[in-house]
Parts: structure tokens; C-alpha cells; sequence
């Protein structure tokens, strides 16, 4: 059969690409992440079995009536594929092929790019060409070039500007003015000072999160009362946060509630997983999403690279579907080096205060606390102990420090006078175990979760490289506090909690505080939890045991990194 082709319009195949250019091009960062195709593609999938299975079996490929949206197009890839489905399934409804085409394009898919540069390449995509009523374009009844992707600059709206005096210019009276640079962005938290840009550079000001009334704004961009039955994509990730170094705080979260906004029947979004158990500002995220029943399917991507190659997304990539109409538990799948981990687990994500995210860990916990017992999270200091910034460093010797005190510091012991010493200067005099508030490696995989607890003896502080995980009035008790935190099983707990390479108080909040009574192992806590043989092999998967017979560097157990 010969492919139709349309007078001054290029022709319409849909024919193989080796290599397909969107499995080739580079992200432009870790913020703004391109989606490969055939993860583009997994999440289609998912979207098609939800459709059949609550209508009768019938393909959302096979319905000209269905409308979809990326609200955060930067390749085009989901627009592209969705496009190459539906030319497939509505060939019985539409039969001719340019009819087909332009009927898909003009009436079922509709983007909304985060760039300019984005919003072309998204383009030339989906209509073959970056202008979609130029030569090259397969949609034939557009009358505006963006056709139904579109982009224009938004900008920031700068507000809590710090209020600074100054001499009039031409009264010399004085006068209180906003100081230029010094706001945050009311919608999506921008530093003005590293956004406030000119008109030649990217504001990264998005338009769906830059508004108060989303569905007036999406209204006003396609003009028509617009109600997409499933909004699909992949936002960008965070913002530079006007933070120390690379500090950045999430955004995803802000791009998915005002998808949700929309009231679409579906909504399938691939972000960090991070919003499991932690995350910068994430908090009243993961509340929201644990709590709402609709969320329908969560297929994880624990190991670093797997989702998106080439790109450090620590804690690893999910994406979850969400159904309007549906009230139940979430199915969960777990994926490893392209496989399912186990059989998918339907399961309500607020039985706990995060989102554990193995399977398998779900019946261990259920075991662990079904105990009552406290958590080790009320005896761990929060971070910074004694006051002591990380920088913080002493003298090499105690020599001439009339007080002197031993400081555990950022890859170093130095000494310090006790006057020194700003906060919890009672506790200089006590044992107390040091864990260090950063642990992780580069490494695809984690198998260690904590580093190798420090006992430091009276007259002894750390800096904000530690956190202070119990305080003793003797030796022993700290050396049996010490032996318990280096455990598979302690660890296991903790990995639960732990996203990043952050190992902050609240980590612990699954580890139960246990009588330090004895020396604990593993085998005697599998035994008072009464795990049986699969969950110890599970948990022994996961943890690797500490290698006692090398020497272990705190800056080998140290992220490589602190960035977002």
C-alpha cells in the first residue's frame, strides 16, 4: 500500500527509525529530564490496561473521541508515541491515513513546552516539522504555527522583597524602597536572584505552575473550554534554591497537583521517587498522594541510572497512574535491571508515614512494630548536636587549650576549648555513639545505609557531620548501642526511610529502641521478631554486612556529593 501524499505537505509513514533521534539526544540537565521512548512507552502501556479494564476491554487507541495532554512537553516523546498508537487504532474509525493524521493531531493531542527550545524540538516530533502549517508539517488544518504545542514566556512573580532605605536621587529624602534580586517567586519558589533574567535567556518560569486558576489559563491557551481526558509527562524536577553549592528544592510536586487540577479521568506521571520518604518541602506532598485512593498503579525504579541512563536521580524514578474514578488500593511493582521484582502487591499507601516502597519489606515491618515498642528516633540528636558547623575545625594538639575537648569534624579529630562548644555542653562529659548525618556512595546500588558508628568517650564533641545517636553513662552501654546500629537488621529498617544519602534522625523512626541489655545480632533480632527464613534472605539481599576486617573510612561512607 502506498502512502497518501498530501499537496505541498510531507508524507506520513510510519516506518522504523535506526537509531530513533530521542533514544540519542543529551538532557539538557538534571532538572529538565528527557524521556526515553521505550519508558515512554511503559507508562502508555500501563495507561491502555487501566482504559480496557474499566471499559469493557475496549483500546484507548480505538476512541477518536479521547483528548491527551503534556503539560510539560520537552521532547515530544509522549505526544510522538501516542500519536504512532492511535494512527494504528483508528484506522477502522478513520480509514484514510491523511484524514486519520489530522484528525489526531488537531483534535486528540495537545502540549504545553517548559521551554522554547523544548517546544520546537516537541514540534518537529510530532508534526515533522518545527512550524505545524510549514511544508513539512503532516497536520493539514492548523492555522497557527505552534498547531497544539505551545510556548510563551512566562515570567516570575516576585514577591517578600527585603525593604531597604536609600537617599532619593533627586530630593535626597529618604525613602524605603524594594531591593531589586531579593525575592522568591509566589508560585514556584524562584530565587530572584538567580531568575530574575533578561529577556534572551530562559526564565524557566512554567506556565502550568504560574497560575491561580489553571483550567482558566489552559482555557486561554487552546482556546476552548478544554477537558483532557488523561494528561501525561515528566516535569522538570527542582530549582536551584539560593542554598549553599548545588542546594535545589523540588518541583515536581508543584507540576503534578496542578495536573491534577485539571480533573482529567487519567493522570501518568513519571517524577523522583524521593517524595517516598523524604525530600526537601515534600512533606504535605507525600501526606496528599499516601492518602488519596486513586492512585491506581506505582511501578518503581530503585537503582540509580536504570530509568534514565546517564542521569543521577538519587533515590531512583517511579511513575504512578492515577484513575478519578477509582477508590482502592494502589498496586505496586517493583523494577530491577529491566525486571519485575516479585508479583505487583495491591496495598493502601497510608497504612504507614511513608511510602515503603519494597513489597516485601511490608510483612518485616508489620512484624517490627506490632511489638509497641519506642523507636530509636527519640533517642538520635537532631542534626548540628553541639552547634558546631561542618567547616569547624580545631587545633591538632590539645596542647595550650586550658579546657580541651576532642572534636570529631569533617575527616579529621582536632581539639577545641570547652567555651567553645555552643550547644548541649553536657553532653562533652558522656559516652556517646556518632553516626554521620551523610551516607552514600556514587554507586548504582546501596548496600550499607549507615556508616560505621563512632563511640566517643567523655570530653569528646562532634560537628554537624555527626548526628549524636545515644548518650551513656558508661562504656559499655555505648558499645552495645554501637553493635546494635551496625546490624543487617537495623539497617534494613533505616533503608525504609532513607531516599538519599541523608541519614537524619527521622531515619530511624522504623528502628525500634531495644533494651541495651545485651549484645544484639542479627540472628537474635530475627529471632525476636520471628522472621522466618524468605524474610531474613530478603533482608540480606539488601544490606550488606559491614566488613570487619578492613579498615572502613568515613570519607569512603560519605556521599560523594550533597546535591539534589
Amino acid at each position: 500500500m502506498t502512502t497518501p501524499v498530501l499537496e505541498g505537505k510531507a508524507s506520513f509513514a510510519l516506518r522504523g527509525h535506526n537509531p530513533d533521534v530521542l533514544t540519542c539526544i543529551a538532557n539538557l540537565s538534571n532538572d529538565e529530564v528527557f524521556t526515553p521512548p521505550e519508558f515512554a512507552n511503559k507508562m502508555l502501556d500501563t495507561l491502555e490496561q487501566a482504559w480496557a479494564q474499566s471499559n469493557d476491554g475496549a483500546s484507548i487507541w480505538a476512541d477518536p473521541s479521547v483528548t491527551f495532554l503534556d503539560p510539560f512537553t520537552k521532547s515530544g516523546v509522549f505526544l510522538r508515541e501516542i500519536t504512532r498508537r492511535l494512527t494504528l487504532g483508528l484506522e477502522d474509525a478513520i480509514p484514510d491515513l491523511a484524514d486519520r493524521v489530522d484528525h489526531i493531531l488537531t483534535k486528540q493531542v495537545f502540549g504545553i513546552g517548559i521551554t522554547r527550545l523544548t517546544s520546537l524540538l516537541a514540534r518537529r516530533s510530532v508534526y515533522c516539522s518545527k512550524d505545524a502549517i510549514g511544508k513539512h508539517s503532516i497536520a493539514r488544518s492548523f492555522d497557527r504555527a505552534w498547531g497544539n504545542i505551545w510556548f510563551e514566556r512566562t515570567e516570575h512573580t516576585w514577591v517578600g522583597r527585603k525593604k531597604v532605605r536609600r537617599a532619593h536621587p533627586l530630593t535626597g529624602d529618604e525613602e524605603l524602597i524594594e531591593a531589586d534580586g531579593t525575592g522568591r517567586c509566589e508560585f514556584c519558589g524562584a530565587v530572584e536572584s538567580e531568575y530574575g533574567r533578561n529577556s534572551e535567556l530562559e526564565s524557566h518560569a512554567y506556565a502550568l505552575i504560574h497560575s491561580h486558576d489553571i483550567k482558566a489559563r489552559v482555557t486561554e491557551l487552546f482556546g476552548a473550554d478544554m477537558q483532557f481526558d488523561v494528561i501525561i509527562g515528566n516535569p522538570p524536577y527542582q530549582l536551584s534554591d539560593g542554598g549553599f553549592g548545588t542546594s535545589a528544592a523540588p518541583i515536581y510536586q508543584l507540576f503534578v497537583e496542578k495536573a491534577l487540577e485539571l480533573d482529567p479521568r487519567y493522570g501518568v506521571f513519571v517524577t523522583p521517587s524521593r517524595w517516598f520518604a523524604g525530600g526537601k518541602g515534600l512533606d504535605a506532598y507525600r501526606e496528599r498522594m499516601l492518602s488519596d485512593h486513586r492512585l491506581h498503579d506505582i511501578v518503581d525504579y530503585p537503582k540509580l541510572y536504570e530509568a534514565f541512563p546517564g542521569v543521577k536521580i538519587r533515590g531512583g524514578v517511579s511513575y504512578f497512574l492515577w484513575d478519578r474514578e477509582y477508590d482502592g488500593p494502589c498496586t505496586i511493582q517493583t523494577m530491577w535491571d529491566g525486571q519485575p521484582v516479585g508479583e505487583p502487591v495491591a496495598r493502601y499507601l497510608d497504612q504507614f508515614d511513608v511510602l515503603v516502597r519494597w513489597n516485601a519489606a511490608v510483612p518485616i515491618l508489620e512484624k517490627v512494630r506490632a511489638k509497641g515498642e519506642p523507636t530509636l528516633d527519640a533517642r538520635v540528636s537532631t542534626g548540628k548536636p553541639f552547634g558546631l558547623r561542618t567547616f569547624v575545625h580545631g587545633a591538632t594538639t590539645s596542647e595550650g587549650i586550658a579546657d580541651p575537648v576532642q572534636l570529631y569534624g569533617s575527616r579529621k579529630v582536632s581539639w577545641i576549648g570547652r567555651e567553645d562548644v555552643p550547644g548541649n555542653i553536657e553532653w562533652v562529659d558522656q559516652w556517646k555513639v556518632l553516626m554521620t548525618a551523610v551516607q552514600g556512595t556514587s554507586a548504582a546500588v546501596e548496600t550499607k545505609f549507615l556508616s560505621r558508628p563512632i563511640v566517643a568517650g567523655p570530653g569528646t564533641a562532634c560537628t554537624e557531620t555527626y548526628l549524636v545517636a545515644g548518650l551513656f553513662d558508661s562504656e559499655g552501654a555505648a558499645l552495645r548501642l554501637s553493635s546494635y546500629l551496625s546490624t543487617r537488621f537495623v539497617r534494613f529498617l533505616v533503608s525504609l526511610r532513607k531516599s538519599t544519602q541523608h541519614a537524619t534522625r527521622d531515619v530511624y523512626a522504623f528502628v525500634p529502641d531495644v533494651p541495651l541489655d545485651r549484645v544484639w545480632t542479627d540472628e537474635s533480632l530475627y529471632a525476636r521478631y520471628g522472621l522466618i527464613a524468605e524474610e531474613i534472605a530478603f533482608i540480606e539481599s539488601q544490606v550488606a554486612a559491614h566488613d570487619s576486617s578492613s579498615h572502613e573510612s568515613r570519607e569512603d561512607e560519605q556521599a560523594d556529593d550533597a546535591s539534589a
